[in-house]
């Protein structure tokens, strides 16, 4: 009888994913297109979906090795998946980082990237603008478990070295922030993370891959709730750490062990959906800047807010760190709350959801959803005004939602 081979030399199956090499292809768009997994016997033209729990060994040697880190393959659905897999190796090609791991959802991102490499005593400095979730998790959360925070001004660079203690383990910023669209020199703060020797980690949300890079500029970790713009059509929730493979090593047996697993279906239409990421935030990017322009010869509005518009406190940084300024637009509208919710009700075609990074634009009011758990004070001071408004731009025409905009600022006067 002939001897069976040895399976920890065998290259376990349906875990390789096949990349385009840099110096055969090294665009961003290419890339997104052409990284996949690689095709099985059947010889699929797309990523099959593989909408299993577990995964069988070929022998007790194999489920030894792969139990011990020994081999790279699957085991079981909660700790990795082909799908989850090809996504992952694809975002870490486009953000240029070394590993990564996938999520249930935007906040677990947020969530496992803090609380995997965090302790008792540890410190934690953010920008204060930042998503109201994250907000609580600092907040409330963390303070459970003696993790204290201090919140540093994006504008501001010199209070972030000054709030630094002897146990400050992490910097986290949002850039461009959610709402207030305001931004940090990535450069700058990545200098000083390496100079006290602190985690950087950037959420990228708003910007996505095709737009920002933060590892570029010295992060350690990136997030993303890939619920946005990465899924972009508003289908599916999910999230992604990518980073260090150091980092991002305690961060998956973080993960492994409480489990917020991204699902394969999910993970398969993120993975499709990075293929149009470039077509479609060159369409949103475009269409918000004439919005942005349009918004600010309008006598209802008090003032605009967008990375590329050259009325942006921080547009000169802007253009140096981004590709393009984004989907999002926010503006003042004046009257206050009153006026800014008579602006809402009046919207026919705009979606009003706490949504963002649609093919549909959608409206929000950031002080009273999105947001409404911080204070007054801690709104104003991250620069969301009662009448703040939040515009995600979608991918109609155009001049549809100019229309829709024109006739809400009548109806709500």
């Amino acid at each position: 009888m002939k001897k069976k081979e040895s399976t920890t030399k065998k290259k376990p199956l349906a875990t390789q994913v096949k990349k385009v090499k840099k110096n055969e292809a090294g665009n961003f768009e290419t890339q997104a297109v052409r990284t996949q997994s690689e095709r099985s016997h059947f010889r699929e033209h797309a990523t099959p979906l593989y909408l299993t729990s577990s995964f069988v060994f070929d022998d007790a040697e194999q489920a030894r090795a792969l139990f011990a880190d020994e081999i790279k393959g699957n085991i079981y659905s909660r700790f990795s998946n082909p799908n989850t897999t090809e996504f992952i190796d694809k975002l870490c090609l486009l953000e240029g980082t070394e590993d990564g791991i996938a999520t249930a959802s935007g906040m677990a991102a947020m969530y496992i990237s803090m609380a995997a490499l965090l302790r008792a005593g540890d410190h934690v400095v953010a920008s204060r603008s930042i998503f109201g979730s994250t907000h609580q998790i600092l907040n409330t959360i963390f303070s459970r478990y003696n993790i204290s925070h201090s919140y540093a001004d994006l504008n501001d660079p010199s209070s972030w070295e000054k709030l630094i203690r002897p146990n400050t383990k992490l910097f986290f910023v949002e850039t461009p922030s959610n709402p207030a669209l305001d931004l940090i020199d990535l450069a700058w703060i990545g200098k000083l993370a390496a100079k006290h020797k602190i985690i950087l980690n950037v959420d990228n949300c708003f910007a996505t891959p095709y737009l920002q890079n933060p590892a570029k500029w010295g992060a350690h970790l990136v997030t993303h709730s890939a619920t946005k713009f990465i899924d972009g059509q508003g289908r599916v929730i999910g999230g992604a750490v990518l980073g260090k493979k150091e980092l991002i090593k305690e961060v998956r047996f973080f993960a492994r062990h409480t489990g917020p697993s991204l699902s394969p279906f999910n993970a398969w239409v993120l993975s499709k959906s990075l293929e149009t990421l470039a077509v479609r935030m060159d369409r949103h990017c475009a269409t918000a800047l004439a919005l942005a322009r349009w918004l600010e010869k309008r006598e209802e509005v008090k003032y605009v807010k967008y990375p590329f518009l050259p009325s942006h406190p921080q547009y000169k940084l802007a253009k140096k760190q981004m590709r393009l300024g984004g989907g999002m637009v926010t503006f003042e509208i004046k009257g206050g709350i009153n006026r800014g919710r008579k602006f809402l009700n009046s919207l026919k075609m705009l979606s009003h959801s706490a949504n963002l990074g649609d093919t549909r634009s959608i409206a929000t009011h950031p002080a009273s959803t999105t947001h409404s758990k911080l204070s007054e004070a801690e709104r104003l001071a991250v620069g969301i005004t009662p009448g703040l408004i939040r515009i995600s731009v979608g991918l109609e025409n155009p001049k549809d939602i100019l229309t829709d905009i024109t006739q809400a600022f009548e109806r709500s006067k």
